[in-house]
């Protein structure tokens, strides 16, 4: 379908999306990590919450979190902008599914920030558990999408 881009490129772009996701699942990792540093830190006692204070753990989980949004908003577009574009249409099947409602729970649990950052617990909660079901969503969407990848290889 990308006529005017030579077979190998067209090829290779069916890369670009998991790598991509790959990326943001590192990310999305070091992330979760980074707030459950920034709730010990709210919870903790003066002294302890002094040192963990130096670590800005609230304010890096914030920036990974952004970049998260970003880049899976991003890869998972161009995982099916790819796929239309080399075949002309989209496999659904479980993994766009599972992908799409994925990049919706980010966007929620995102959106949900401006209430955390004015002390809404329920919405802190929320976002931790939309957060936690991406997670999981997302280590069984690195299982089907190398299947995928499989695919693409072995197939003529």
């Amino acid at each position: 379908m990308f006529a005017a881009l030579p077979a190998s490129l067209a090829y290779g772009l069916n890369f670009v999306h998991p790598l991509l996701m790959w990326v943001v699942l590192g990310l999305a990792l070091y992330a979760m990590v980074l707030g459950i540093k920034a709730k010990k830190t709210r919870t903790a006692d003066a002294e302890e919450r002094k040192q963990l204070i130096k670590g800005q753990f609230a304010k890096r989980h914030f920036l990974f979190g952004s970049i998260v949004l970003a880049v899976m908003v991003l890869g998972s577009v161009s995982g099916m902008a790819v796929t239309y574009a080399n075949n002309g249409k989209l496999f659904v099947g479980p993994h766009l599914l599972v992908g799409l409602g994925m990049t919706s729970l980010i966007a929620i649990a995102a959106a949900l920030s401006p209430l955390m950052q004015a002390g809404n617990l329920i919405a802190r909660k929320v976002h931790v558990g939309l957060n936690m079901t991406l997670i999981s969503l997302f280590l069984w969407q690195a299982v089907s999408g190398m299947q995928i990848v499989n695919k693409i290889l072995t197939t003529p």
